[in-house]
């Protein structure tokens, strides 16, 4: 992948441009993350870098941690994750606790920034609701076409699987460390056999069959 998305951009004086992309909308347990990436348009990051970035759904671990380690410590680079759980899902649905984590992830990257951005860019189809006054664009395979949509996606995966992999020795009957909260048949058989555990989305499991707490 290229910046050459982002190049068009900033040659329209859009210098603050936010790629944004979420992980985590899909599994049955755990929360949703996103990431808000700005890459400096006066950057300096190596074509090597730059064809290694992808969607994270096409990198291995190994790959997006390489990513991760080269990206760490850049000046040119600037990012926030955010989080939402359980709790949120169940009360406002996926969709809107997703929307609502992109815009707290949203300000947080201006605080850090000190500057509005020009454009957000969103990976799918919806753009962020109550965001007023901020040009925005969702781009349907974003993480695929745009790389400051592709390196959220890595950050925003990495941070989750990490985070799934601390849940899943405080919770070891899910075996998170493998399915990511993600409704494997072995997670499903689980939550049939011993129940639920506090990150558990119970609005996602209406058709399952849950078992006892033990």
């Amino acid at each position: 992948m290229n910046l050459n998305f982002e190049q068009n951009l900033w040659n329209k004086k859009r210098n603050y441009i936010f790629g944004l992309d979420e992980v985590g909308r899909g599994p049955l347990a755990g929360p949703v993350v996103v990431c808000a990436v700005c890459i400096n348009k006066n950057h300096k990051i190596p074509d090597s870098l730059q064809k290694k970035i992808n969607d994270s759904k096409k990198l291995t671990h190994v790959k997006r941690q390489e990513i991760l380690k080269e990206i760490k410590n850049r000046s040119d680079i600037k990012y926030t994750i955010y989080k939402l759980g359980e709790k949120e899902i169940d009360k406002i649905n996926i969709l809107n606790t997703t929307l609502k984590a992109f815009k707290r992830a949203v300000m947080l990257l201006e605080k850090k920034l000190n500057h509005k951005p020009d454009l957000i860019l969103i990976d799918g189809n919806k753009i962020i609701k109550n965001l007023v006054n901020y040009k925005q664009q969702a781009i349907i395979n974003g993480d695929s076409k745009v790389l400051s949509i592709a390196l959220a996606s890595i950050i925003a995966k990495e941070y989750r699987d990490n985070l799934m992999i601390k849940y899943a020795k405080q919770y070891p009957k899910y075996d998170f460390e493998i399915n990511k909260g993600y409704g494997t048949k072995k997670h499903r058989e689980a939550i049939k056999k011993f129940g639920i555990c506090k990150i558990h989305r119970k609005s996602f499991l209406n058709k399952i069959q849950i078992g006892k707490s033990k």
